[in-house]
């Protein structure tokens, strides 16, 4: 095989650093959904995160989940109305491991690789973690204008890998 042939075969990094996302996110025991993070400085895998209870405790697979709903206000064709939200507060999402488990130093200037485009909260502490862009695959349309808004506002790269396909051995029904 020659290496244009190799060349063309090889991923491309962006689709290896999601695969690895999506892998990362296997190890994660909620039931709603599995979510995966990685930070990549340059080529360099620096850390990796999943979505789970805090080590010690019951997870939702164990106690079940511990949903909390919100209502926000949220303006629909120039009137607000109000939108309903629900989520689970037993887990720690997988942005905020990442940010536990990885040095300020690691993240200034990198990249996180994350399955679902960030919640509002993660988006909060991204943004103020020191990296410059961010990769999603699965959007979260219930908070996306308004973290497209932040990133936009922070400087910070902000895109969906709109034509990735998770890998085989990463494949979750995802309820919710």
């Amino acid at each position: 095989m020659n290496t244009q042939t190799q060349d063309a075969l090889r991923k491309d990094w962006d689709t290896y650093f999601m695969d690895i996302a999506y892998m990362v996110s296997t190890r994660s025991r909620c039931p709603r959904r599995h979510v995966g993070a990685v930070l990549v400085q340059g080529k360099k895998l620096l850390g990796t995160a999943y979505n789970g209870a805090p080590m010690g405790v019951q997870d939702c697979l164990e106690a079940g989940c511990m949903i909390a709903e919100e209502v926000e206000m949220k303006l629909v064709d120039g009137k607000e109305q109000p939108f309903k939200k629900q989520r689970c507060i037993r887990t720690i999402h997988a942005e905020q491991n990442l940010l536990l488990f990885t040095d300020r130093t690691d993240r200034e200037g990198s990249t996180v690789y994350v399955t679902d485009q960030p919640c509002w909260t993660c988006a909060n502490m991204l943004a103020n973690s020191g990296v410059i862009e961010i990769v999603y695959h699965r959007s979260y349309p219930k908070d996306s204008d308004k973290v497209t808004n932040l990133m936009k506002q922070k400087g910070i790269i902000f895109r969906g890998l709109d034509h990735f396909e998770p890998p085989a051995q990463a494949h979750m029904d995802v309820t919710s």
